[in-house]
């Protein structure tokens, strides 16, 4: 599908589809054509407004974006201690390793600070992979350019070096800021740390959005760099298991989250 879209010349359409394909745009047409059926066909109505209604509720529910995450998609665990003490060890060997974190995007202008700003799960991202950092002393790249949702603005590992510096006071060792999508971060990261002789990426991401990055990065890679996973965002809700399947925002966006990833895997995206 992203070959196709690139081959129609309508990359920047992505967003665009992405949104029509996810919920609730799907199930809100759903009950409009249940309702339209209601008047030729009222049982048949009223099983397409049920289902509907049913699709709402179960994408707006934690424990649907929980399953998804975990069963679905499959996401891998946690950076584990051994694993730090091995970084560690290897920085300390002088191994040419380095620490990537994927970009998430920007909001172009934050009024409170009269400049760009990274969005909430771009901070995350740099927020652990600088944590990663400071326990093993791996250098970190930060990949992100200007998104197809977004026609122009600065690019996000611009405005993520400017946050790592000022913000953390850890300093970047690397920006690739031409990428606009999961793809291009693969490609253009992976040219510019091969170049700099690196020979081992632990990457950093979400760990709904580690299983499409480490397809794009194992495929571009091909063996040359070893490509290892610190996916973070993983903590589970600590609410009633009951109210985990009940809907809310935080359920709504686990689930959309879920759903964008899923539907990018098959998209080959």
């Amino acid at each position: 599908m992203n070959a196709f879209l690139s081959l129609l010349g309508i990359e920047s359409w992505k967003p665009i589809l992405g949104a029509l394909a996810l919920p609730p745009v799907p199930f809100l047409l759903m009950i409009l054509v249940g309702a339209r059926l209601m008047l030729p066909r009222r049982g048949l109505g009223w099983f397409v407004i049920l289902l509907g209604v049913a699709g709402l509720w179960v994408s707006s529910c934690a424990g649907f974006g929980q399953v998804l995450n975990q069963w679905v998609l499959k996401q891998p665990p946690a950076f584990s201690t051994e694993a730090i003490a091995q970084l560690k060890a290897e920085v300390k060997a002088k191994q040419p390793v380095a620490i990537v974190v994927l970009g998430s995007g920007t909001e172009r202008l934050a009024p409170e600070y009269g400049v760009s700003n990274l969005k909430f799960g771009s901070l995350e991202r740099l927020r652990y992979g600088l944590w990663l950092s400071r326990e093993t002393g791996a250098p970190v790249a930060f990949s992100g350019g200007v998104g197809w949702a977004q026609k122009e603005g600065q690019a996000e590992a611009q405005v993520a070096a400017h946050v790592a510096a000022h913000d953390f006071g850890r300093p970047l060792r690397w920006t690739e800021d031409q990428s606009r999508d999961t793809r291009e971060n693969a490609i253009r990261t992976v040219a510019m740390l091969k170049n700099e002789g690196i020979k081992r990426i632990i990457l950093v991401t979400h760990g709904s959005h580690m299983p499409r990055a480490l397809r794009a990065f194992e495929s571009v890679a091909q063996g040359n760099i070893k490509i290892d996973v610190a996916p973070m965002g993983l903590a589970a809700r600590i609410d009633s298991p009951v109210l985990d399947w009940f809907p809310s925002a935080d359920g709504a966006m686990r689930v959309n989250q879920a759903l964008h990833e899923l539907l990018g895997l098959m998209a080959g995206a």
